[in-house]
């Protein structure tokens, strides 16, 4: 069909344009999602959409924000967090205050500065490493700037609100101590070689949009920067069936201890 011939030529081209393989995400939601946009902006094929992103960069930017899934919370699903902060954290830094922790696919900030509250609470985001990486410069740029609505921040906890933001109008702001606690860097998860002997990694409701092959390539890179005994955490809705082939062990509902 040439629906289909348009579509994939227009995914080798995105490919080979930013570097970016849409093949990995689950097809049909990504195809569903990129004709909503490509109808929306007026062209009639995914080939006059693709020479209209070679040079438009504000129209490029406006895909990339679509194409990836930019969906974050503070606290997302808090008791999930709470196991993190009361259980896993505290082991952790009793063996060792200079953790390294990854926030992968962070988005626009929220997930790794919820890290970064926690490790400030509990005394250690000074000496540690809180690192933060996502493939959209965009959501990076956003994330930097540390402001968020009112609504984004209702699941933070009132202690932790009054002590690490600033209202201001109808924003609220992080901490300089949490911005400069975060470095944000953009990375591509399926491409980019990964830094190693990470304590944590943070990946939760992104992995869910990957297909199987994508899925499993992924978890054993998470794997191999893991040091042994360190934690991955994931979504709710990516739960890992054979941990061991990755050389996980479960430690908790959507915590994977390294083996």
């Amino acid at each position: 069909m040439i629906d289909d011939r348009d579509y994939t030529l227009f995914i080798e081209g995105i490919k080979s344009f930013t570097g970016i393989d849409l093949a990995q995400y689950k097809e049909a939601q990504m195809k569903r999602r990129l004709t909503t946009l490509r109808i929306k902006k007026g062209f009639a094929s995914f080939a006059m959409y693709l020479e209209a992103l070679k040079k438009d960069k504000a129209l490029l930017n406006e895909f990339l924000d679509r194409m990836t899934i930019n969906v974050s919370e503070f606290w997302r699903n808090p008791n999930r967090w709470e196991i993190l902060e009361k259980r896993f954290l505290p082991e952790m830094l009793e063996q060792n205050r200079r953790l390294k922790v990854w926030s992968a696919a962070c988005s626009t900030g929220e997930e790794p500065y919820t890290l970064a509250m926690i490790l400030a609470q509990q005394g250690a985001l000074q000496d540690s490493k809180l690192l933060a990486t996502d493939i959209d410069d965009n959501v990076l740029d956003k994330a930097r700037t540390g402001q968020y609505i009112d609504r984004a921040v209702r699941d933070v906890p009132s202690t932790y609100l009054k002590k690490y933001f600033v209202e201001k109008e109808m924003h609220y702001v992080v901490s300089d101590e949490l911005k400069r606690g975060v470095t944000f860097k953009k990375q591509n998860l399926l491409l980019d070689t990964f830094d190693t002997g990470f304590d944590l990694i943070v990946c939760r409701n992104v992995i869910i949009y990957f297909t199987d092959e994508a899925k499993t390539a992924l978890f054993h890179k998470f794997s191999r920067a893991l040091r042994p005994g360190g934690i991955l955490f994931v979504g709710s809705t990516e739960q890992i069936f054979s941990p061991s082939m990755y050389g996980f062990e479960p430690a908790e509902t959507f915590f994977y201890r390294k083996k």
